[in-house]
C-alpha cells in the first residue's frame, strides 16, 4: 500500500476558512441585494404615496382654470438637504389670480422622485411672481422640476 502524503491541519483549515468566507461573503451579498430591493420598494411605495396626497390637494381647487401654460419651472439647487426649483406664474388675465401649482420632481431617467403643491397667491393682472418649490425629502443625484399641474382661481 502506498502511503499518502500527510497534509497539514493548517492547510486544511485555510482551505475550509476560504471556503467558508466565500459562503459568507456571497450570503452577505444576497442580502445586501435584498435589502437594497426593499428599501427601493419603500421608497417607490412612499413616493407614490406622496404624489397621491399632491394630487388630493389639487382636487381640493373647485372652479381653477387649467393654468399650465401660464407656469414655468426653473433650474433645480440644493437648499440645506432639499432640492428646490423657482416657479413662476405669469398671469395672463385683467384681475389678479391664485395658483396652486403640482410640481414633480425627476432624475435624470425620467423616474418620479418626489412631488410637492405650491401656491402663488395675489398674481397681478399680466405680471409674474414666484414662489420655491421645496422636495420633502433629500434627493439625490441630478434632477429636474417640472410642472405636472398648475390651477388659476
Amino acid at each position: 500500500m502506498r502511503d499518502r502524503p500527510r497534509r497539514s491541519p493548517g492547510r486544511f483549515r485555510r482551505t475550509a476558512g476560504a471556503v467558508l468566507l466565500a459562503l459568507a461573503v456571497t450570503g452577505a451579498a444576497t442580502g445586501c441585494d435584498a435589502a437594497k430591493e426593499a428599501a427601493g420598494d419603500i421608497v417607490s411605495s412612499a413616493t407614490a404615496a406622496v404624489a397621491s396626497a399632491a394630487q388630493q390637494k389639487m382636487d381640493e381647487i373647485k372652479d381653477g382654470a387649467n393654468a399650465t401654460a401660464d407656469v414655468r419651472a426653473g433650474a433645480t439647487s440644493a437648499d440645506g438637504d432639499r432640492t428646490v426649483a423657482a416657479v413662476t406664474a405669469t398671469n395672463p388675465k385683467d384681475s389678479a389670480a391664485d395658483y396652486t401649482v403640482m410640481v414633480t420632481f425627476r432624475d435624470d431617467g425620467g423616474n418620479l422622485l418626489d412631488t410637492v403643491v405650491l401656491s402663488i397667491d395675489a398674481v397681478p393682472a399680466g405680471a409674474s411672481k414666484s414662489g420655491t418649490a421645496r422636495s420633502n425629502r433629500t434627493l439625490t443625484g441630478p434632477t429636474t422640476a417640472e410642472i405636472a399641474q398648475a390651477l388659476r382661481h
